[in-house]
């Protein structure tokens, strides 16, 4: 036999010996493993302890008023007579109202809001506006923001479907009043004021018209 084939089957039982040795290390498994993962069906599992809870709060009511307080009630039945409505929605009018009603009084343009007023607010609005010429006075705003908006109260009647929602503002503008020798006699057009009003806007849940009057005014 050459050595050639002698070296042929030393090599060979090498390898034999290696496999059968490796086999039986890897075959065989001791110590801390970890077990194998069941598979999964496509289900979800619910926590142990977890429950689902439905049916809880309206943010959109909540995140503006005490959740159980006189507000909060009437804005739900304000929503259960009127599922559309929205008070996020109702306050974001009401910033653009605001402004919109509050330069024309100032400018005493308040025949174009008229539509947005009550009898009541209008009637007063005129007069304020009529009292104010007959002095003389002018006023100059320039507005520049509300700096503060929040629900103050609200308010439902069931059988009348009407909804009330006061809204507490806080403005910042530029304000003077001069008077007919274009002296000023209030307001500075250097200084900011703040402006602060409560208005009450009203409307009936479910009505056609979707415009909110104003009902009343206050501080």
């Amino acid at each position: 036999m050459n050595s050639s084939l002698i070296q042929l089957l030393v090599l060979a039982g090498i390898a034999v010996f290696l496999i059968l040795k490796l086999k039986s290390v890897l075959g065989t498994r001791e110590g801390f493993e970890k077990p194998p993962l069941p598979m999964d069906d496509d289900k979800p599992r619910a926590r142990k302890g977890f429950e689902v809870i439905e049916g809880g709060p309206d943010h959109d009511i909540v995140d503006h008023v005490a959740d159980g307080s006189d507000a909060a009630n009437a804005l739900y039945a304000m929503k259960n007579a009127e599922p559309s409505f929205s008070v996020g929605e109702f306050l974001g009018g009401a910033r653009g109202a605001y402004e919109m009603i509050f330069m024309a009084f100032e400018k005493g343009e308040i025949e174009e809001i008229k539509p947005f007023l009550s009898p009541d607010v209008y009637e007063s609005f005129a007069e304020a506006v009529a009292a104010r010429e007959a002095q003389g006075l002018t006023v100059e705003v320039n507005f520049i923001g509300i700096s503060e908006l929040a629900v103050q109260s609200a308010d439902f009647d069931a059988s009348s479907r009407e909804g009330e929602v006061s809204v507490r503002f806080v403005a910042e503008l530029y304000s003077v009043v001069r008077n007919k020798l274009g002296e000023i006699v209030e307001g500075s057009p250097n200084e900011i004021k703040r402006q602060r009003d409560v208005w009450t806007f009203a409307r009936q849940m479910g009505a056609d018209d979707p415009n909110w009057l104003l009902v009343a005014t206050g501080d």
